[in-house]
Order: structure tokens, then sequence, then C-alpha cells
């Protein structure tokens, strides 16, 4: 018997280069327990990943404030425009979003709002504090979003509708936004090339990066 899994996608589930590892496609789709995708990004990508991948649409985004397993989307944020009131005092103060006009790292974002990394980080911190929002650093964007909202609760969630408990799932990521996953679930990985705040979270560092440690940590549970 397998675990289920919940799993990071950007530097996880990709190659050193980005994008999706091919190696995914096999390995999950024949992974015998619920997998779930958690994530950073906006709803549409992991369900689109998962529609992909042919496994069956288990989901946690916007890092936890979207949720969705056996057809039921949760939004666990109580004031979701409270984060866009904030990005625009951002960019009004001459800060930039970085993803051009059309912007569609943003464009189905429903709790949280992605900023570039090469922003102005000491103005993005400095709005999120009057607004009384976090900044959440997951290595590939800056996250504006409501304290308390993170991949763990999402986890639990997810865990209740399937009738699991949340520490049966083996947890593999790579940032400060995993470390609540890794909190939650009964195991977790970080992959070699995860920050500083995952390593020190998790229960094991892999040897490979990637998606080379995230098959070293599935084969350790097969």
């Amino acid at each position: 018997m397998v675990p289920p899994l919940v799993l990071d996608i950007d530097g996880t589930l990709t190659s050193a280069t980005g994008g999706i590892d091919p190696r995914a496609f096999e390995t999950l789709r024949a992974w015998d327990a619920p997998v779930v995708l958690a994530t950073g990004k906006a709803f549409p990508y992991p369900v689109a990943l998962c529609h992909f991948l042919d496994i069956p649409e288990r989901v946690i985004a916007e890092n936890g404030g979207v949720v969705y397993a056996a057809d039921e989307v949760t939004v666990t944020v109580a004031d979701a425009d409270r984060p866009q009131a904030a990005a625009r005092a951002f960019v009004d103060r001459g800060g930039d979003l970085g993803w051009g006009a059309a912007d569609t790292v943003n464009r189905w974002r429903e709790t949280e709002v992605a900023i570039r990394r090469d922003a102005d980080e000491a103005l993005l911190r400095a709005v999120a504090e009057e607004f009384g929002l976090d900044v959440v650093d997951t290595g590939y964007a800056y996250h504006l979003k409501t304290a308390g909202v993170e991949k763990g609760r999402g986890l639990r969630s997810v865990a209740e509708t399937l009738g699991h408990d949340p520490a049966d799932f083996v947890a593999v990521g790579d940032s400060e936004n995993d470390v609540s996953t890794f909190d939650v679930a009964g195991r977790s990985f970080a992959v070699a090339n995860a920050d500083d705040r995952a390593r020190a979270a998790a229960d094991h560092v892999t040897d490979g990066s990637h998606m080379d440690g995230t098959l070293e940590a599935l084969a350790s549970l097969s």
C-alpha cells in the first residue's frame, strides 16, 4: 500500500530549467492512492495539469486560497478583495507587478496576487503590512495573501473531503509555502533545491533536486 501524496509543482515536479518533467506523467498516473497538487499558482493551472496528467482533479491552489476535491470547490478567503486593493496601492506608489499588460499570472487568481521577485520587495512588504497581509516568497514569485491562508489548511480540507486523516499524506515540496503542508502531513520530503525554511521543516531532504528528488522520495515509499 502506498500513501496519498500532496505535491508542490514548481521546483518539485519540474526540471531544473522549468516546465513539468515528463516523468511526472507516468509516475503520478500509476500512483495507487490519491494525489493532491498543492501550489501557489492560480486555480486553473493545477486543474489543467491534473487533466493532462490524467489523474483526478484534487487541487490546493493559491497557497490554500482555493481548494478542490470530489467536485467541491471551496474559496477559503473571506475578504478576497483586500490583496487586490493592496496590489493597486503598490502599483500606485511606483511598484510593478512585473507580468506585463495581459498578466496571465493573476488573470484568474481569486484570493491573492502574485508579484515578480525582481519587484521592490521593501515597498511590497510595507504595503502588505498596512493592509494586514502576508508576503510569501515561493522562489518563483512573491505572493500577497491573507494571513493564515496556507497549503496546510488546504490539506486538512482535502483530507476530510476524501475521508483521510491529513497524517496519512506524504508531502513533497521545495519552498517556504510548503512548510505548513509539511507540518500537517504525516511525512515530508524537501527536494535538494529547496529553500532553507522548507529544508528545516521537512522530515527528509532528498539527494536529488527537482523531479529527481521527488522520484527519490516516492521510491522510498513503494
